[in-house]
């Protein structure tokens, strides 16, 4: 009832195109970094089932935590596990 409704899905997967990091003026007060995304086809998943094999998760309890700076590296275990599900169903 006018709140946003939650988003507790991974809903896109690529890999960093570049090394450039360029400013993107959102509004005039917010002009956050961007990079350039090669993305790839894939099909949104809940991150719920994967919560407690996800290594860049620490505290599974607060598992939001590990998302409040949006844009972070992960390692090659929990991208594999990700991209097992997200990938799956596009390649059927």
């Amino acid at each position: 009832m006018g709140k946003p409704e939650k988003c507790q899905e991974f809903t896109a997967i690529g890999t960093i195109a570049d090394d450039d990091v360029y400013a993107f003026q959102m509004t005039a007060e917010f002009c956050p970094s961007r990079r350039k995304v090669d993305f790839l086809e894939s099909e949104d998943i809940s991150i719920l089932p994967l919560i407690n094999d996800l290594e860049f998760i620490r505290n599974k309890k607060n598992w939001g935590y590990a998302f409040r700076f949006g844009f972070f590296e992960i390692n090659q275990h929990d991208f594999d596990l990700i991209s097992s599900q997200m990938l799956v169903t596009c390649h059927d």
